[in-house]
């Protein structure tokens, strides 16, 4: 499902829905490949800006399609929710589909008024996060879109 997609059915239920839908993502979050529980367990490609742990592996293969990787503790049920949409949105994706999604998906899920300031700086750094390293590892110009990466 696209993440215009997944908005769409936020954008259909009341306010209160919402948020029952998106703590039903919360069990959709897939198990972290055994292979990342080092990265995760040194505490790199965390993202620092959230409260609860959330590590985020973000790669972009030779043909710049995204994997997403991504552990969140149960005790953490928004920040799991959400980083288990961008999964879902975002995992085998090329990379451009990430780069041109729109900057704000929490507004766009209709979920930023329910939820207090600092889950908000917590997701949106996640989404931050996930752009960014998408940019970076899949060679992006200045103006986001994507081209050939340099070889090093």
């Amino acid at each position: 499902m696209t993440i215009r997609e997944i908005a769409d059915q936020f954008q259909l239920v009341d306010p209160q829905d919402r948020l029952e839908i998106l703590l039903d993502y919360s069990e959709r979050l897939p198990p972290l490949p055994e292979e990342y529980a080092p990265l995760r367990d040194r505490g790199l490609n965390m993202v620092h800006e959230c409260q609860s742990p959330v590590f985020l592996m973000v790669e972009v293969d030779d043909d710049e399609v995204v994997h997403l990787h991504a552990d969140v503790p149960r005790e953490a049920p928004t920040a799991r929710s959400f980083t288990s949409i961008l999964l879902e949105a975002f995992d085998g994706q090329p990379a451009a589909v990430v780069l041109d999604a729109p900057p704000d998906v929490l507004h766009d899920l209709g979920i930023d008024s329910l939820i207090g300031m600092q889950r908000t700086r917590g997701l949106r750094a996640i989404y931050a996060k996930l752009r960014h390293e998408v940019a970076q590892k899949a060679g992006a110009g200045e103006d986001g879109s994507v081209g050939a990466r340099e070889s090093g």
